[in-house]
Parts: structure tokens; sequence; C-alpha cells
């Protein structure tokens, strides 16, 4: 087989050890974070030994480096210091989403993000969709979750929609939005700020529920191999499925181009 597709035997055999090392450290990770996220207060030398008992053949060291790579390490509290930076850090915003009345479009954009487990590694997707048509009108796919991700995300939807006067931006108490780049970014387009409530994940329950669909209808079953294979996949659906076809019922089982269309159509009859 080598000898028919030219490749050495040599190079194949290293092509497929790196791989499947890949996939091995996709997979213990993914055990590594459920036994993390369920108890913050574990460190490594102890989800080592969890993973022991569960059949996982790893050594601690290995485990560090991965934890260490997912932020995972469980870090000790130190007393507390009140330091004037801390007074400057990070503004809080109200939740001013919370009894809206919406009955356009442009009048109040949820944003959120999530990550998605493929074969060989973690991604990260950011979205901003228009609450009352529930489309997509900007989203971005990365390896990281830097602002980056989030700010591209924002950009496409304001490339996509501009920034109508009197827009609200809602979005989650994460550091992504509330870092000083993404807040001067929506402060240069005159977008109110708009942010969760502490503890309350439902105050953002639309975009929440979208990536619920996303991993439910464009990921689950299917076993992506990398970014690059994923992108392009992941963005078919949100722009040629989700957007075109999938039919709400908030909508009138409409899709969300519909719905806008149909609005669209309302404000040109009036004129």
């Amino acid at each position: 087989m080598c000898r028919l597709a030219e490749v050495s035997l040599s190079g194949y055999h290293r092509h497929w050890k790196d791989d499947a090392e890949k996939e091995q450290d996709t997979e213990l990770r993914a055990a590594i974070q459920a036994l993390a996220l369920a108890d913050r207060h574990l460190g490594y030398r102890r989800i080592h030994k969890q993973l022991e008992r569960l059949g996982w053949v790893a050594n601690h060291k290995r485990v560090l480096r991965l934890m260490r790579v997912d932020n995972l390490l469980s870090l000790r509290r130190k007393p507390f210091v009140k330091t004037t930076r801390s007074q400057l850090d990070l503004c809080v915003y109200p939740n001013l989403a919370w009894g809206m009345k919406l009955s356009g479009i442009n009048q109040l954009w949820v944003a959120d993000i999530t990550y998605i487990h493929l074969r060989e590694e973690f991604i990260y997707v950011a979205i901003v969709m228009d609450a009352y048509s529930r489309r997509i009108i900007g989203w971005a796919v990365e390896r990281t979750l830097q602002t980056i991700l989030a700010l591209q995300a924002l950009r496409m939807a304001l490339q996509n929609r501009g920034a109508p006067s009197g827009l609200v931006h809602h979005s989650d108490r994460g550091v992504q939005y509330a870092c000083a780049e993404y807040v001067e970014c929506l402060q240069s387009a005159a977008i109110e700020i708009s942010r969760s409530r502490k503890g309350t994940p439902w105050d953002n329950a639309k975009a929440e529920s979208f990536m619920k669909t996303l991993k439910a209808e464009a990921v689950d079953g299917r076993r992506f191999r990398d970014l690059e294979d994923d992108k392009e996949q992941l963005g078919a659906f949100m722009e040629e499925h989700y957007n075109t076809h999938r039919l709400h019922s908030a909508l009138g089982y409409r899709s969300p181009l519909e719905f806008e269309q149909a609005l669209a159509g309302k404000e040109f009859s009036k004129a």
C-alpha cells in the first residue's frame, strides 16, 4: 500500500503514531475534565489515582501536563489582599436584557462561547445571535479561548448588520466579554452592554439553547479530526441549515431567515 501511494514505510508509521498519540491525549483530557469539574479541589495526583481506578494507563507527569493545558490545576486559596488595580480590572454591567420587550431585529444581540471535543483536540466556538429572529449573525471557531475568539464573532456581526441605534449586546460574565478590547469595540459602535447576573445561566437562555442545538445536531455522533476538518462544516451548519432551514416554534415554525424576510415584507407594505 505504501508503495502504491508512494509513501515511505517509516513516514507512514511516524504519521500513524503522531495521530494515535493526539487521539489518546484528547480522550484522556476528556476524562480528566470530567473528574476535575466534578470536584475542583482535586489535584493532579488524586486525579491520576482516580484515572488508574477507571482503567487509564498514564503517569502523573502526563496528567499534570494535560491539566496545565486546560487550566484545571487546583490552586490553594491565598489570603485576600486589597489592591488599587483590583478596583479597575473589570466593570460590572447590569442585565439590560431582563424584561426587554422585543419588537424587531437589531434590538438585542446575545453572545456565548462553548467548547467542542474533536478526535485530536478541543476547539472553541463563539456566536452572536439576534435575539428576536434567532439568526446567527456572527460566529468564530478557533483553538483558543482568548479574546480574539469572541471579537471575531462580534466583528462579523457588525459587518453583517452594522450597529443600529439603541442596540443592546448581552452576554455572560466571561472574561472574554469583560476585557477592555471587547468592551471598547462595543462602546465604539455605541452598543449598550448587558451582562447576566451571577450564577444565573438562564439569563442568556437563547444563546445557551443554540449551543445545545449545535452540539446535538452538528457535532454529536461525528468524529471530526481537527479544526480545519470541523470549521467549514460548523459554518455550513449555522449559515446553510440553522439560519435558513431549521424551524422554530417561537417563530411560528419558520426559519430565522424566513422570519426576517416576513418582517421585511410587513415593513415594506406599511411603507
